[in-house]
């Protein structure tokens, strides 16, 4: 069971799983030694993530976080991984800037101060508005979310300091996703050619594809084609499954990350041992197309 939050006095604004670094304390996690790029795609295996203390002033205690794009200390938008012991339980807090984050692995609850546990398992989504009071737990024994957000920097404020900036907090479970085949799809911008073994799962954002917006990826065991994108970026980040992407040494696990950049495209194949999880951000529509089917 997680540990009785402890008081903002004993632990003077503690992270939670979300968390990014207090300004001035914390640095975002470099990998710019362990990145594979090919071309406009860059690629990182989340055992070459850098690890580094969340909050510096708990030392080992601290959660721990890494950077998979951008940098969570400065003003423009960021994804990173956090990882969280089992028991972990912070206090009440506020952000200054909203949240979105996956679960990868473990179970994780994020709710209001009162709210009964809920623990949201691996593919589970869920958002926090800036400003409102919150607590983030954490109960398996190894605890996993990408975290990302659209400005920096992200800080950690008491609970006093809290705002209404009229959003509202989202909790999705995993088994409460809708997927559609994306052969079918014509109203989000993502489509499929046949009966692909593709599904996708819309989670926020504009069905137009115009701007940022976020799904889930679903491919089936075995599948194999190509993802393409029409815009400047497109972030993957693989939840569940394993990859084999050109480029990339070995396949690419849960917690890992590919960035496809100036309209180029990306073949991927799904291990054929299990179904591959992904979610994705893209500013602009794009395009699941399977191989054709070996003779």
């Amino acid at each position: 069971m997680p540990q009785k939050p402890e008081t903002l006095s004993a632990y003077p604004f503690r992270a939670a799983a979300l968390l990014a670094a207090f300004a001035g304390l914390a640095t975002a996690g470099s990998v710019a030694d362990t990145q594979q790029t090919d071309g406009a795609v860059q690629i990182i295996h989340a055992e070459d993530v850098d690890w580094g203390a969340l909050n510096p002033a708990r030392g080992d205690a601290s959660p721990r976080a890494g950077t998979l794009w951008g940098d969570r200390t400065r003003e423009d938008a960021s994804g990173f991984l956090v990882r969280f012991d089992e028991g972990f339980a912070s206090p009440p807090h506020i952000h200054n800037v909203a949240y979105r984050a996956v679960v990868i692995s473990g179970a994780i609850h994020n709710d209001d101060p009162d709210a009964a546990d809920m623990w949201l398992p691996k593919g589970s989504f869920w958002t926090q508005p800036a400003g409102e009071s919150h607590v983030t737990a954490a109960s398996g024994s190894t605890n996993i979310a990408y975290v990302e957000i659209d400005e920096g920097p992200y800080l950690v404020q008491p609970s006093e300091a809290a705002f209404d900036n009229g959003e509202r907090p989202i909790n999705v479970d995993a088994g409460n996703l809708v997927w559609l085949r994306a052969d079918s799809l014509t109203w989000i911008p993502a489509t499929g050619t046949g009966d692909s073994g593709a599904e996708i799962a819309f989670l926020w954002g504009e069905p137009t594809g115009i701007g940022d917006s976020g799904y889930m990826v679903r491919l089936k065991d075995g599948f194999a084609g190509t993802l393409s994108h029409q815009g400047e970026n497109l972030r993957a980040i693989i939840i569940d499954g394993a990859l084999a992407l050109n480029g990339a040494d070995g396949l690419l696990g849960a917690g890992g990350y590919f960035g496809i950049a100036g309209g180029e495209s990306q073949p991927l194949t799904c291990s054929a041992d299990e179904t591959c999880l992904l979610y994705v951000r893209a500013d602009q529509r794009f395009t699941l197309t399977a191989a054709p089917a070996q003779q």
